[in-house]
């Protein structure tokens, strides 16, 4: 099946997962998998601050919460969350699987802020106690590299940084959050 093919199917088994997600406790099928279990798996409080940039021109700000499950037998880390504030309304989902023949871990998300839509968004791997998403966005007709790196990671806490490049190879940040288990 095709990457496509499989997201479609991940996507639809989504919708018949919840009940089962919140009945029975899921086993990472993978080291890979278990180890995204142990950082993320859980209820979050989470406070986002946003740097002044193009994307907030004044910065901003806003607080919510997220819901990090093990789904399609453990093979699928799903993230739900929303926020909001200064910043506006933001409302996501991410999802998260190990490729074994690409060795990579694949993201795919979806947002309901500024009209962000559903896709795969890069590739991610672990620096050390860091779990880094690599991906490119097009703005303004240009190709652009961001980093998502999930750092400071404990068993009450994480921190996600939110950078892009400017150009110059150097990745500024932009967006701060900071997360704690409920």
């Amino acid at each position: 099946m095709n990457r496509l093919g499989w997201l479609v199917s991940l996507l639809v088994s989504f919708a018949t997962l919840p009940a089962l997600a919140q009945t029975a406790s899921i086993e990472a099928s993978s080291p890979e998998m278990e180890r995204l279990a142990k950082a993320f798996v859980g209820d979050w409080s989470n406070i986002e601050s946003m740097e002044r940039s193009e994307l907030f021109p004044t910065g901003g700000g806003r607080r919510g919460v997220s819901h990090w499950r093990l789904a399609v037998g453990g093979t699928t880390l799903v993230g739900e969350g929303s926020s909001d504030g200064s910043a506006g309304p933001l409302a996501y989902m991410i999802t998260i699987w190990w490729d074994k023949n690409a060795s990579a871990y694949y993201f795919f998300t979806c947002f309901k802020d500024s009209g962000s839509a559903c896709k795969v968004r890069g590739t991610a791997h672990w620096e050390g106690d860091n779990f880094v998403n690599d991906y490119v966005e097009t703005t303004h007709g240009k190709q652009i590299r961001w980093r998502d790196s999930f750092v400071q990671i404990t068993s009450t806490s994480y921190t996600l940084v939110a950078a892009r490049d400017n150009g110059d190879s150097i990745m500024t940040a932009l967006i701060t959050t900071k997360a704690t288990r409920q």
